[in-house]
């Protein structure tokens, strides 16, 4: 019997056409479980009361944590060729909250 243990899987990924054209996101809403977090991506317009969200992402924690490394090291590299990223003025979370 062979062991499949140490064998790397070839992963292909399709990527349909209006998924690739992407959507633009200026707010995130995260909210977890024991076994789950819940991630609500959304688009909050300037001087708008209302924010739609645009997409719902749930994820398992280890996966999770996972994004989030794969996030800070994509960070760090965009600061490292760009520069650092401002977070001065206004957050729309603060306006969601209000």
């Amino acid at each position: 019997m062979s062991d499949d243990r140490g064998k790397q899987v070839q992963i292909q990924i399709q990527l349909d056409d209006d998924v690739a054209q992407g959507i633009y996101v200026n707010l995130a809403l995260v909210n977890h479980t024991e076994t789950e977090f819940t991630i609500d991506v959304m688009y909050l317009q300037p001087q708008q009361p209302k924010a739609k969200v645009r997409s719902r992402i749930i994820s398992s924690p280890k996966h999770t944590k996972r994004m989030l490394a794969a996030l800070q090291e994509n960070v760090r590299r965009y600061e490292e060729h760009f520069g650092p990223i401002d977070l001065s003025g206004p957050n729309p979370a603060d306006q969601l909250l209000q």
